[in-house]
């Protein structure tokens, strides 16, 4: 998958698609369909296949600190998107200047001179422009002016409710799991980077690996019980922490740190993957280190516990 970073870096071969836009943020079952949409019109017509994204969301460009939690990082994006098939991605970078921009100048100078498009998909909630103008109804009138094809993709369902984006972050948010893996069509996971942290797991006996989520929150927060994959692992139980760290830092950015039962393995510089099972208890401050040890070995208990009844059910 090619991507695009920026309006800028549009070229003349990138003219001539069949062209998608909207958050994609989580690609869930929705998203999904759009895609499959958006795929099969780009096979019937022999073009590439482009999906557009802002950079950032434009609730974060407006209120970062209000804004939803992400359910995946642009890097797991991608990643999910290039898995699915797609050949371009361009990402178009969200400030001033685009906040600005009527729906009708979007559509002039993105759509029609920017990517010369010939077939838009569009999910049939997505709104666009400082107007809120594009919308379905005003991509596919233009298309009639500029001569390209619009088609909008059905709204996806799961338990009679539209699946969104929103369904998702309240599901992780109580710790329902199981709604989450059906309205995503995978289970939850997040992945990253482990990168150096304070090294106060290893001074008390437990040591972590350490992802910087790079995001302000995660859809969720606590202490979990998880597997993970990467660097060597595969479904490696563990036991996760996801929030600020209270006990030890001010930080407000989030962070994730996780220890794995019975395994000691250098994983700084791997890129690992976090999937969560249940959700333990809530991130807490407490008024020690010592105190900080011993509920993470009731945590770690809890976690050999968990997995013990899940073995007993599959067996």
């Amino acid at each position: 998958m090619e991507l695009i970073r920026g309006l800028h870096n549009l070229r003349a071969r990138h003219r001539g698609c069949v062209a998608t836009i909207g958050a994609f943020d989580g690609v869930h079952l929705g998203h999904r369909a759009v895609i499959r949409h958006l795929l099969d019109k780009s096979a019937a017509l022999g073009l590439p296949s482009l999906i557009m994204v802002f950079e950032p969301l434009p609730r974060e460009y407006f209120a970062p600190l209000q804004a939803p939690a992400r359910i995946m990082s642009f890097r797991e994006k991608c990643q999910a998107l290039q898995a699915l098939g797609v050949d371009r991605l361009l990402r178009i970078r969200f400030d001033e200047a685009l906040r600005s921009m009527s729906a009708q100048r979007f559509v002039d100078e993105v759509f029609v001179a920017g990517l010369g498009v010939r077939y838009v998909v569009l999910g049939d909630d997505f709104r666009f422009g400082s107007d809120r103008e594009g919308d379905f109804r005003f991509i596919r009138e233009q298309g009639k002016r500029h001569g390209y094809a619009a088609e909008p993709t059905p709204t996806e369902t799961v338990d009679g409710e539209r699946v969104s984006s929103t369904r998702i972050r309240e599901a992780l948010e109580s710790a329902d799991f199981d709604t989450a893996q059906r309205l995503l069509g995978r289970p939850y996971s997040i992945s990253g980077k482990v990168v150096y942290g304070r090294q106060l797991g290893r001074v008390i006996g437990t040591p972590t690996a350490n992802l910087q989520l790079h995001r302000l929150r995660a859809p969720l927060a606590g202490v979990y019980v998880v597997q993970v994959s990467g660097g060597g692992l595969e479904n490696a139980r563990g036991v996760a922490n996801v929030g600020v760290r209270p006990t030890v830092d001010d930080s407000i950015r989030a962070n994730l740190e996780v220890h794995l039962l019975d395994r000691q393995i250098e994983l700084y510089g791997q890129h690992i993957e976090v999937t969560f099972r249940h959700r333990l208890r809530d991130e807490l401050k407490f008024d020690s280190v010592q105190a900080l040890r011993e509920n993470i070995a009731r945590d770690i208990d809890h976690t050999r516990a968990w997995f013990e009844r899940q073995s007993r059910r599959t067996h």
